[in-house]
């Protein structure tokens, strides 16, 4: 980390829209399969810095509850992606002290996939140098549904008094329950939109968009975005 930078506020729970894969590969003359690939290595390279940055919490929106509407071919191969990934990065999740959840509903999932995230989390479970949510079928709303159904459950069933719920209480029903609120929102490709992401957890975020593609992501545009958020938070509390 750089001198500069270890001056700066280090947002606690950072969240990146991963966008403009297809983009990236249309620039590149390629299928689009082929920057879902290249994002992988984003992906990496990302998550190495937050180790280096001190950031605590990594929540990435892979998939959204919206991306079934994709064409099948490419939504089987974004499944076989994440599988991939979750399969081969398990020895460096390991030796890097990263925790895997999952984050997002398991309905419609391929049951491989779930093994290997299931799997991934219970061997990663003790890591405490990052969190990694992988946000897959995952819509904003959609959470807030869940949470309203689980809510509902155990109250009919008694295990809960309903005068007593809080925005603390709520936020233990939603999905990975132990994850704070985000701090700071990347989302790349110059997409001004959350897109049904963290609707819940954001209240309080700073949003920074940039125009570079997902796949070119790199390290000293995470180290931009983590100064911009430091002067929002200096400046905000300097009012």
């Amino acid at each position: 980390m750089s001198a500069e930078l270890n001056a700066r506020v280090i947002p606690h729970h950072l969240a990146i829209i991963m966008d403009g894969n297809g983009r990236w590969a249309n620039q590149h003359g390629l299928a689009r399969i082929a920057g879902h690939q290249a994002g992988v290595h984003a992906v990496k390279q990302v998550t190495q810095t937050c180790i280096e940055c001190g950031i605590q919490v990594l929540t990435l929106y892979t998939f959204s509850t919206e991306n079934w509407y994709r064409p099948e071919d490419e939504v089987n191969f974004l499944m076989h992606l994440a599988e991939e990934y979750v399969s081969q990065e398990l020895p460096d999740l390991q030796s890097n002290g990263i925790r895997l959840s999952l984050m997002g509903r398991r309905e419609r999932l391929p049951t491989s996939l779930l093994g290997a995230l299931d799997a991934a989390a219970m061997e990663t479970r003790e890591n405490t140098k990052l969190i990694l949510n992988l946000a897959i079928n995952y819509g904003g709303r959609a959470e807030i549904t869940d949470a309203m159904k689980a809510i509902i459950s155990d109250y009919q069933k008694g295990d809960l008094d309903i005068s007593g719920i809080d925005e603390t209480i709520f936020s233990q029903y939603l999905y990975c329950p132990e994850t704070p609120d985000v701090d700071l929102i990347i989302r790349t490709s110059g997409e001004w939109r959350l897109s049904n992401f963290l609707v819940w957890r954001s209240a309080s975020a700073v949003f920074w968009c940039t125009p570079v593609l997902w796949p070119d992501f790199q390290k000293d545009h995470l180290e931009e975005a983590i100064s911009i958020y430091s002067k929002q938070i200096l400046d905000r509390n300097n009012d």
